[in-house]
């Protein structure tokens, strides 16, 4: 299909210097402060240049104390959330609603030499060393507002992801300069349906600019690929299609991780600026790091995240063409509209021919550089079916895997595999685990959404009894629960607060009230009884199902089409109706407002 003309370049996302370079690797290297991010997050006293020049000369000095010349030239910015713990007798829903006053900040004021990039409306930080806006992290914790009535407050949030579009160009990876080179899941037109929710339509003819121009970022170059070309964070595969990647405008160790990158590259023969390009697109995808990413599916060094085209990626950017369709149809443009409607369709037809596999039964990253899908089994396969991408013999397809492959004690691992890398297993993260109920949810598989649901609340509030704080990740494989939330992996220790599991937790605390009731009245996790939960549409549902008893019908990826989206609630059970816009998680209605976009057939 012809491609709407684009806008305005947008910008690389050169990050600018707060710190030199020479330093950051001299802080790294010597491991002054157990978190590389401290030092990157921490305000100079004067520009880069000039702290450049007096440390060249301080470290020729005898008896140079590095950790004192940071002291004396940089201030440590304090960690809030740490400090916060549950009060005696205080329900998980009563600590959620203190949380959301701790880890809101106040619109900032521009600090010289700071890392940070100032925002103008109040937000909500994760937690622990998150200690500024993240992109992706930040719609989850937005469902969590929504919930919790805060919408004053979710509103400022898309507010300032806009502001950070309009300076930027795109939405970084995080409110800090080390981070604009890159962006994170493109999450901005799911911040708006939720906003739309409240707001009805004017959300989409109100950010349509912001929506357009992200849309550019994350497309720049491609009208001018041929067959087999790449551009940034754009593929062309030789039979024409478009699709996505992740990928960084820079090639050198992570500023925030600068020692953990040298050493992985000390382990390679690799070109160095290839393994940290891919590095720092693994950190764009959000999964950092997982054995999706991973060529051998087990070593770090063997990162390849930019010649994969990603389940999840490239849903998003279908939902962010179906958006674009939308918002331009209110504002009465119906020929840009049908525009990216096509693109939209375009991209769906290409996600089923490279991304589908029926005899695997989901969707799988596409090795674009080897012609081949790869054989990691995640929960990015849910996407598809969060975003209503899928055909309902897709999705009782993704149905079984995830109960076959991905479903534990505690809720479901990130991915099939166990490689130390916290996303992959042991490990559960609460934007995976809505998006899988949401999505099965979505597609009649209610009865596996809220067992999903049943093991994951047991697991965030089992954890929470016996450590009076929610957490960023937790192990969902062992049979008992730890304090801890489990075994973490990663860069970092486990983090507290936190955003994402707060606002997905209280989501699925409203739409599964007597699953709830269950959890809080501390029935076993493994318990393997039918329990009684309720659906989004007032269905009572048994917790557990055989999904080897579902009969499967198989389709031809090229004759598949997305299913149909009626409209839904804004949430189960709380009262409140919805507006006549798309609600969350639902794909906007396509150019003529009436029916879903279609995928014509190959």
């Amino acid at each position: 299909p012809a491609a709407p003309s684009p806008v305005a370049s947008a910008p690389t996302g050169d990050t600018p210097q707060t710190i030199p370079d020479a330093l950051v690797g001299a802080i790294g290297a010597a491991h002054v402060f157990p978190d590389a991010k401290t030092a990157v997050d921490a305000i100079p006293d004067a520009p880069a240049d000039e702290i450049g020049r007096e440390f060249e000369e301080a470290r020729s000095r005898p008896g140079f104390n590095l950790h004192d010349f940071v002291m004396q030239h940089f201030a440590i910015a304090p960690t809030k959330s740490l400090s916060y713990r549950r009060r005696p007798d205080e329900s998980v829903m009563e600590y959620i609603d203190g949380m959301w006053d701790v880890l809101t900040r106040k619109a900032d004021i521009s600090q010289a030499h700071s890392s940070l990039l100032p925002l103008p409306h109040d937000y909500v930080v994760p937690g622990g060393r998150f200690s500024e806006l993240y992109y992706w992290d930040s719609y989850f914790t937005m469902i969590g507002l929504f919930e919790s009535q805060r919408i004053d407050l979710m509103r400022d949030m898309v507010r300032d992801m806009a502001s950070l579009i309009d300076r930027y160009g795109h939405i970084p990876n995080g409110a800090r300069a080390y981070y604009l080179s890159r962006s994170e899941p493109p999450a901005f037109a799911l911040m708006v349906d939720l906003l739309a929710q409240h707001d009805g339509q004017v959300a989409y003819a109100t950010y349509l600019p912001q929506l357009r121009r992200e849309y550019d970022y994350w497309m720049q170059g491609a009208d001018a690929l041929q067959p087999g070309q790449q551009n940034a964070h754009v593929v062309r595969l030789p039979d024409g299609a478009l699709m996505n990647r992740y990928w960084d405008a820079r090639d050198t160790p992570r500023d925030e991780s600068y020692p953990q990158d040298v050493a992985t590259a000390a382990l390679t023969d690799r070109p160095h600026n290839e393994l940290w390009r891919d590095l720092r697109a693994g950190s764009e995808s959000g999964w950092d790091f997982s054995s999706r990413w991973l060529a051998d599916g087990r070593t770090l060094a063997t990162i390849h995240t930019t010649e994969l085209l990603p389940v999840d990626l490239n849903a998003l950017m279908a939902h962010l063409e179906q958006a674009l369709a939308y918002g331009y149809a209110v504002q009465g443009d119906a020929t840009t509209g049908q525009q990216f409607s096509a693109r939209a369709n375009a991209r769906i037809a290409a996600m089923n021919q490279y991304l589908w596999s029926a005899d695997r039964k989901g969707y799988f990253d596409y090795d674009w550089k080897a012609g081949k899908q790869t054989d990691i089994v995640s929960g990015a396969m849910a996407m598809p079916l969060f975003l209503r991408l899928a055909s309902p013999d897709q999705a009782r397809l993704v149905a079984q895997t995830v109960q076959d492959k991905l479903l534990k004690h505690g809720g479901l691992t990130a991915t099939d595999r166990t490689t130390g890398q916290q996303w992959d297993a042991p490990n559960g993260w609460a934007p995976l685990e809505w998006i899988a109920i949401k999505g099965l949810l979505q597609y009649h598989q209610d009865k596996l959404a809220a067992d999903i649901a049943y093991r994951w609340m047991s697991r965030v509030i089992g954890t929470y009894e016996k450590s009076g704080v929610l957490l960023e990740k937790y192990d969902v494989v062992a049979t008992d629960i730890s304090p801890q939330g489990g075994k973490g992996g990663g860069e970092y220790p486990m983090q507290i607060g936190f955003g994402w599991t707060n606002g997905t937790l209280i989501g699925l605390m409203n739409r599964f009230p007597q699953t709830t009731r269950l959890v809080l009245d501390h029935n076993p996790l493994a318990e393997q009884q039918s329990t009684e939960s309720t659906s989004q549409n007032g269905e009572d549902l048994p917790s557990f199902v055989d999904y080897s008893q579902v009969p499967v019908h198989k389709a031809a990826p090229s004759s598949v089409a997305p299913s149909p989206r009626p409209a839904r609630p804004a949430s189960a059970g709380d009262g409140r109706q919805a507006a006549t816009t798309p609600a969350a998680a639902e794909v906007p209605a396509p150019a003529n407002d009436t029916a879903p976009p279609t995928v014509v057939p190959n």
